[in-house]
């Protein structure tokens, strides 16, 4: 019926891709947004003359978004441009080592052999399995939805399963190609990339390797969240009302069945209602316990919630020769800093450190000579070990005092700095205990078998974005949106 009226809870990725979708296949389509612009987690910050992008900040899987404008009868181009970064990454490790991850193959040997010949060795066969994992994950997991037994339960799913040895973990796997702490934590990162630990996650995250070298890191032209400015434009070109500023409080049912949702501002009636945020947060926030029995409160707190992330935006009147776009320094015991977060629930001592310094690629993000830096540590999701309104500015100082040892000096001097903590993150965009993937990856049903996509308790509930299927990761959210729409309109 194409009359259906749609409203959708976040305008995320997630969520702007099933409104494009489902506005071109020509339903009604209002996204309500908390916040005072789209982009869920990724916000545009500007800080004097420096501009930062707090949120996404890594790009891959373009043709992802580009499904997405050509769905709709458009080309990319026309609202976003991306720009392929070579090298994609450097990797600064505790030794003084550094290896810019490269689709140069030859190149990659050459640096990973100037720390261990035999590590070189293995990269060959080791990026061959990525790529045969990505191929798996690709055909079978990513590319459709999991929400009746027979997508779920069939000989070809189950041989899919077999391959890609869900119960074995991602540095296991890795050790079987290579023995050297580096190599093992440049490829080991993947696992952070969904929120999870390396020594927890399962071996299919081995497929980002191929994801990142092979099929290519992107920029953004503008900053990456041009990205969400171009979905929104697009969106409302399609007819999508946009009410940003307004907050969603309840999820409205009749004998369970949806009739809409009821707002701080309003009421809008629907026959669906997608919910673009946590799927945790969502039936704990907008639905009461008696019409959810499927994902009680009980449920809920069996779930183990991602990593979530400190955040340090700092510009400064200076340029740093080691910094690319995109450059991760490595601690000394990496197996440390994710017994801090999942054990202890504590910010590590000694964090992995990844900066985004888009002022390298692009003229404009920082005045002439200054660096416009994003500063992501690791930490653990909201808890009663860790007080981030007492603990935040010490651990601040703490980074910036580790990051000059590491070359990338001055900063106690910067012209603009602040930063964003886990509670800001669950305050703003609601993720349950300031998880930014949702759920974590760290066992296999939780990888797997995530919280489904239609709800098993109210008829026209459906659910996009990092904790529900195929899972986290901006490209993934993005799918996962135009999956939905697709099943909706089907």
């Amino acid at each position: 019926m194409n009359n259906q009226k749609v409203v959708i809870i976040g305008a995320g990725f997630g969520g702007l891709s099933s409104a494009i979708r489902l506005a071109t296949l020509g339903r009604d389509v209002t996204i309500i947004e908390r916040q005072q612009q789209a982009g869920g987690k990724l916000q545009r910050i500007q800080l004097g003359d420096y501009h930062f992008d707090r949120g996404p900040s890594t790009i891959t899987m373009p043709h992802v978004f580009r499904e997405v404008f050509e769905l709709a009868g458009v080309q990319m181009e026309d609202y976003v441009k991306m720009y392929d970064l070579e090298p994609r990454t450097r990797n600064v490790f505790a030794d003084g080592t550094t290896v810019d991850l490269s689709s140069d193959r030859a190149f990659m040997k050459e640096q990973i052999a100037a720390y261990s010949e035999k590590d070189a060795q293995n990269y060959d066969a080791f990026m061959n399995e990525s790529k045969a994992l990505y191929r798996e994950a690709n055909q079978k997991f990513l590319g459709q939805l999991m929400i009746r037994p027979q997508d779920k339960y069939n000989i070809s799913m189950l041989k899919s399963l077999l391959r890609v040895r869900p119960v074995t973990k991602l540095n296991t796997l890795l050790q079987r190609y290579f023995t050297h702490p580096n190599t093992l934590q440049m490829f080991g990162r993947y696992a952070t990339y969904v929120g999870s630990s390396p020594y927890e996650a399962p071996s299919i995250f081995a497929m980002l390797a191929h994801v990142e070298a092979e099929l290519g890191v992107y920029g953004v032209e503008g900053g990456t969240y041009s990205l969400v400015s171009g979905m929104e434009k697009l969106a409302r070109e399609k007819g999508v009302i946009f009410r940003t500023g307004e907050e969603v409080k309840r999820i409205k049912t009749h004998h369970s069945r949806i009739t809409g949702v009821e707002t701080d501002r309003d009421e809008y009636k629907a026959d669906v209602v997608i919910a673009n945020g946590d799927v945790l947060r969502i039936h704990q926030l907008l639905i009461p316990e008696s019409e959810r029995p499927s994902m009680n409160n009980r449920k809920i707190e069996q779930y183990e919630p991602s990593l979530s992330g400190f955040v340090t935006l700092a510009g400064i009147q200076q340029q740093y020769d080691k910094l690319l776009h995109h450059t991760v320094f490595f601690p000394d015991n990496y197996q440390a800093e994710f017994t801090d977060i999942f054990g202890k629930k504590r910010a590590p001592e000694d964090p992995t450190l990844y900066l985004c310094y888009s002022g390298y690629s692009e003229l404009g993000m920082a005045p002439e000579g200054g660096s416009n830096l994003f500063i992501l540590a690791n930490a653990p999701y909201v808890s009663k070990e860790w007080n981030w309104e007492l603990e935040s500015s010490a651990y601040q100082n703490k980074l910036i005092r580790r990051l000059a040892e590491l070359g990338v000096t001055g900063l106690e001097r910067a012209d603009v700095m602040s930063h964003y903590t886990p509670e800001d993150i669950q305050r703003d965009t609601l993720a349950y205990r300031g998880s930014i993937y949702g759920i974590s990856s760290n066992n296999p049903k939780q990888t797997f078998t995530r919280p489904s996509n239609r709800s098993k308790d109210i008829e026209g509930l459906w659910f996009v974005g990092g904790t529900t299927h195929p899972g986290g990761g901006t490209p993934i959210v993005t799918r996962s949106g135009r999956l939905v729409a697709e099943e909706i309109a089907r």
